[in-house]
């Protein structure tokens, strides 16, 4: 904690600077800043997220990471804060080349031995790691990423300090437990560790390319591995136009309307096929070749769904489509997400009202930008939880709504997905991995049929013998024994308190003094520490009982 003081400080002042302080008042260690929530720096005039997500960036590449993860947790977080927390950037000033260079030299050796030629000037700076155009000896031109010196011990500070943050905020502010500020921190901290791990992100980048070899209109730069190592990631230079570049596509003479098309069928077959979808499809990460090829870039955030989220996710769209308000509820139970049964027939009604807004429900008329805006909406009104996973899902149509009708006016969503979707999910109900599914399925309905006989009659000998007992458990139990046993914790420090206060004032009250006046002097110690330790472990126990729910 005291090394991390100095954190805590910067932390306090900037949240104060843009008028945050009472936000997080009570979350922070008593001594990091005085006059924390105090109003200090609080006459910003600007809206309060917008002043959150500049906080954010001053607070540096931690921070605006998680800002960047939050903005999907759309189901989390108020529809205006995400769309704040959309544009935090990740883009920072380059460090020289002499600062990287020892990295470098570390995975490649020499740079003169492994390179004809490096540029010192990089090409992208980002708050983890920048970019340097090169070229090897063989001749090919490569993109080398290199990780910033010493990033890996600022993230791993700060992941301790949100960690502590975490904890305090559902301490001090129970209000907020329910956005369960810990579980995302957890979330977090797993994902940008990933992001740390080159050699991780090269192979998501082979794994990407595997799944999509056969698109030809498509370029996943392909890794060199024999220069490449955790902090450092060499793969073959893409040079291309961002895809929100209208006018320097067309000045490549390529259709927008052709790239939209592409994009379309190459994330329907990641996420609803392959179920390992690039998870960060912001424009900078995506390019338009000369040859009219889409080119994917920077692959250190991915999302992965196992098949029976696939299977329910296209069920959902379907549900969605036909206006079947039971389809789409259990779709979401499939994928985890359950209202509590109390609010089952309100959370059915809200759905209901939302499909009947949409207006048509012809697969070419829906409005899927809408759904997918209103369904987070939805679950955080009634404080429901989702995979991260299935977030980044919606975050990826959402863009692919949101760039693809930049590319093409006239894009209509449902209308281009629908037949597509179809065909995904024929073919996964005739696939083979299907197939194998269902055979192992029956072997263990007759496994399961055999054995029922012996398990019945194994269960009646029990029952019989009276070996059978029956276990309860219940979360609200759980707790009221808890709280029990704190009861009688906090119960026993009084007592022994009390008999400490009894024993002394007995021995004080005692009319009989020893004539040995080292033993009345001992006796009196005796007796006087008695006293201290009461005292001790009643406001031990009063501290206990004011601070601890």
């Amino acid at each position: 904690m005291i090394r991390q003081l100095g954190r805590y400080r910067q932390i306090v002042g900037v949240l104060a600077k843009y008028g945050l302080g009472a936000v997080v008042e009570g979350a922070f260690p008593p001594r990091a800043e005085p006059g924390i929530g105090k109003g200090r720096g609080e006459t910003a005039p600007d809206p309060v997220y917008r002043r959150v997500r500049l906080a954010i960036e001053e607070l540096g590449p931690t921070f605006i990471k998680f800002g960047q993860i939050l903005s999907t947790r759309r189901e989390v977080l108020p529809r205006g804060l995400v769309e704040e927390l959309e544009m935090l950037t990740d883009t920072v000033a380059p460090l020289p080349f002499e600062a990287i260079r020892p990295i470098v030299e570390e995975e490649c050796g020499p740079i003169a031995e492994a390179f004809a030629s490096f540029d010192e000037e990089p090409v992208a700076a980002a708050s983890l790691a920048q970019v340097h155009r090169a070229v090897l000896k063989d001749g090919r031109v490569v993109a080398v990423k290199v990780q910033r010196p010493g990033i890996r011990k600022v993230i791993e500070d700060d992941l301790e300090i949100l960690a502590s943050l975490a904890r305090r905020v559902e301490r001090h502010r129970p209000d907020l437990v329910v956005y369960n500020p810990t579980g995302l921190v957890q979330e977090f901290a797993l994902q940008i560790r990933r992001e740390l791990d080159f050699v991780q992100e090269g192979k998501n980048a082979a794994a990407l390319a595997r799944n999509l070899e056969d698109f030809p209109r498509v370029v996943v730069p392909a890794i060199v591995w024999e220069y490449s190592g955790p902090r450092l990631l060499t793969m073959t230079f893409i040079d291309g136009v961002r895809i929100d570049d209208l006018d320097g596509i067309r000045a490549l003479d390529v259709s927008p309307t052709r790239i939209a098309d592409i994009l379309l069928a190459v994330y329907l077959k990641q996420v609803f096929e392959d179920g390992f979808f690039h998870a960060d499809p912001h424009p900078g990460n995506l390019l338009v070749t000369r040859a009219g090829s889409l080119a994917f870039v920077d692959f250190g955030t991915v999302g992965i769904l196992r098949p029976e989220r696939r299977d329910a996710f296209i069920r959902l769209v379907y549900g969605v489509v036909d206006e079947d308000t039971d389809a789409v509820v259990e779709a979401y139970r499939d994928l985890g997400i359950a209202p509590r049964d109390g609010t089952v027939d309100l959370f059915k009604d809200e759905i209901y009202a939302t499909l009947r807004g949409l207006g048509s429900y012809e697969i070419g008329m829906v409005d899927i930008r809408g759904v997918m805006e209103e369904i987070p909406e939805t679950l955080r009104r009634y404080h429901l939880r989702v995979p991260l996973s299935l977030m980044q899902v919606i975050k990826v149509l959402l863009f692919l709504t949101s760039i693809c009708l930049n590319l093409d006016p006239s894009f209509n969503f449902p209308a281009r997905a629908g037949p597509a979707v179809r065909k995904i999910r024929m073919r996964q109900i005739f696939s083979a991995e299907r197939l194998e599914h269902m055979v192992a399925s029956v072997r263990r309905q007759i496994r399961d049929a055999v054995e029922l006989p012996q398990t019945a009659n194994t269960t009646l000998r029990k029952l019989s013998a009276g070996g059978v007992s029956i276990g309860i458990v219940s979360a609200d139990l759980a707790d009221l024994a808890a709280s029990v046993r704190y009861a009688a914790n906090i119960l026993l420090l009084g007592m022994v308190a009390a008999g400490f206060v009894l024993a002394a004032g007995l021995v004080m009250l005692s009319s009989e003094r020893p004539e040995n006046p080292i033993l009345c002097g001992a006796i009196s110690t005796v007796t006087f520490s008695g006293f201290g330790l009461a005292i001790i472990i009643a406001l031990v126990a009063v501290y206990l009982v004011l601070t601890r729910r």
